[in-house]
């Protein structure tokens, strides 16, 4: 019965017409005339109209059509066979599982390969799903550029197709992306395209989330005031929308700009109450994810209690270890207990696990590599090992040529910078200052 709504719902003629004609061909297939398909129960003459594409059948006819021809109803709606839709449906699953285990590159394949599948040509709504797919994973191949044009194609060429979620679910990404890249001016225009009203659409989950895009563009392009003021409505919207996920994500959104504005207690506040709600509420596996990002905002705010993170940073390693857990959150883990290990004054064991991040860098995205080697280059100077120390900033001057002019990369600059200057290569050190002031326009 739902295959039938989608394919009323759709109203176009071309959907007819195909119809029409795979019953003709099937007709054809199986030795029949028009007026034996619709002896007794339909003329002869309204068989001739639905083949040509004149008539659109109702939804007993269609269903009585596929009984008499003994083929699939799914087959005379989109042109694929039941098995064919199984393998479809298949192949979706295991590119979205590979997606959310981190293996990006193999997501990535996996959703060119099904929209290469012709039988995705009947079946909008699984070819929207393979092109999102894709989209996501080619960001998470680092790819930006791509996926803000798979994203911008699916919004324009779906519009009318696309359900209200996924036009927001795309809004998401695509502000995402362009924030990421360094354009929060295009970032902030998309998300404000949505909630940028003098009214308000009904908040939802999904614009809770894209409110959180916002937030997080609207701190990208250095207009905290009007964070702090819609971090606020956000917070207020999530209390109507009464799910554990939407409050948690204004929470979460609302610490980060509480960083941004130097408010150390608001945000280790808001993400203690996020990170308890999420605890009692939430996917093992993403709960665990949500702890390494909350010591980050905990070394971030209060350094002198690295020692607490420490701990709960190794619990976490250690669950995410028997987890199915992807590749970048046991990475991120390991990045920031080799932090934590740094603050507490133990160069030798931060060195052990930022070897252990070197390893697991490989295919992960340009400004994640520049974080890690940047870490590595201040663990090698506190070490003495000036000479390890420059060929990892060397590295890190790799992945940030070209990088987006973000207050992030300027950061990632400055401090290169002040490492290259401890280790005594006044050159270089000049020219990752004078990056640094670049990236903020100065």
């Amino acid at each position: 019965m739902l295959l039938l709504k989608r394919y009323f719902s759709r109203g176009n003629v071309t959907g007819q017409d195909l119809v029409g004609q795979r019953i003709k061909a099937v007709r054809r297939q199986r030795g029949l005339s028009q007026a034996q398909l619709a002896h007794p129960e339909l003329s002869d003459s309204y068989v001739s109209l639905i083949e040509s594409g004149k008539r659109t059948p109702t939804a007993a006819v269609l269903d009585l059509l596929a009984e008499k021809l003994e083929c699939s109803l799914t087959y005379l709606i989109n042109g694929v066979t039941a098995e064919q839709m199984q393998e479809i449906e298949h192949m979706l699953s295991y590119a979205r599982l590979a997606l959310e285990n981190g293996e990006v590159a193999e997501a990535r394949a996996r959703y060119l390969e099904l929209l290469g599948d012709s039988g995705l040509a009947g079946l909008p709504q699984r070819r929207q799903d393979a092109q999102y797919g894709l989209a996501l994973a080619t960001e998470a191949c680092g790819d930006l550029d791509g996926a803000i044009a798979l994203l911008s194609e699916l919004r324009q060429g779906a519009a009318a197709e696309m359900a209200p979620e996924r036009h927001v679910s795309v809004a998401v990404a695509l502000t995402r992306c362009y924030r990421v890249q360094g354009d929060s001016t295009r970032a902030v225009q998309v998300a404000e395209q949505i909630l940028g009203g003098a009214v308000r659409p009904v908040w939802t989950e999904g614009l809770i989330e894209l409110g959180t895009a916002l937030l997080a563009a609207y701190a990208e392009r250095g207009d905290l005031l009007r964070a702090h003021h819609f971090g606020a409505e956000l917070l207020a919207a999530a209390e109507l929308v009464g799910t554990p996920r939407a409050t948690v994500l204004a929470l979460w959104a609302e610490a980060i700009i509480a960083v941004e504005t130097g408010r150390s207690d608001d945000a280790v506040a808001l993400a203690d109450k996020a990170l308890a709600i999420y605890a009692e509420n939430g996917d093992p596996r993403n709960v665990a994810t949500l702890r390494v990002d909350y010591a980050q905002i905990r070394l971030i705010t209060r350094p002198s209690e690295a020692g607490i993170c420490r701990d709960m940073l190794a619990r976490v390693e250690a669950e995410l270890q028997e987890s199915s857990a992807n590749a970048t959150t046991k990475l991120k883990c390991a990045h920031h207990l080799a932090r934590a290990e740094l603050l507490l004054g133990r160069p030798e064991s931060a060195r052990e696990h930022i070897q252990s991040v070197l390893s697991m860098i490989e295919g992960m995205p340009r400004g994640l590599q520049a974080e890690v080697h940047l870490l590595a280059s201040e663990t090698m100077a506190e070490l003495g090992r000036n000479e390890e120390a420059s060929r990892e900033l060397t590295q890190v001057a790799q992945q940030l040529d070209g990088a987006p002019t973000t207050r992030q990369t300027a950061h990632a600059w400055l401090t290169a910078a002040q490492v290259l200057e401890r280790i005594d290569e006044p050159a270089r050190s000049v020219d990752a200052y004078q990056r640094a002031l670049a990236c903020v326009g100065l």
